[in-house]
């Protein structure tokens, strides 16, 4: 019998983000945003950056020495209750840019504090 092959999930994201950031990234990530700090394996660990987690979704925060932030590239976030969520990120000074550009779906764009793109959508109710 022929093992299935294929992609069967999106395992995490990663971003860039400049030397020194860890502070600020905690703060975005786990306070902001909700999300968990994971502990890097410490090979990796000795590079800097961070890691979080909520639920099965992970994003990794890597250090990069010549760092420019991702303007237009960016993971696509699914949340539940959008307007809390982004009520939630504006009450810690966060900027949210919504767009109404996908149909069937309620959208709005953030900045992490190091630049990075982040898009957090809802599918509208059926």
């Amino acid at each position: 019998m022929t093992a299935r092959v294929g992609l069967t999930a999106v395992d995490h994201v990663q971003l860039a983000a400049p030397a020194g950031s860890e502070d600020a990234l905690r703060t975005f990530y786990a306070d902001a945003l909700g999300m968990t700090e994971i502990p890097k394996p410490p090979l990796l660990a000795a590079r800097g950056g961070c890691w979080f987690a909520a639920g099965p979704v992970q994003l990794h925060l890597g250090i990069e020495e010549d760092f420019r932030p991702a303007k237009k590239a960016h993971p696509g976030l699914r949340v539940t209750g959008i307007e809390a969520y982004a009520a939630r990120l504006e009450g810690r000074g966060v900027t949210t840019e919504w767009d109404d550009n996908l149909p069937g779906h309620r959208r709005f764009y953030a900045q992490d504090p190091v630049g990075n793109r982040l898009e957090f959508l809802e599918p509208d109710a059926l």
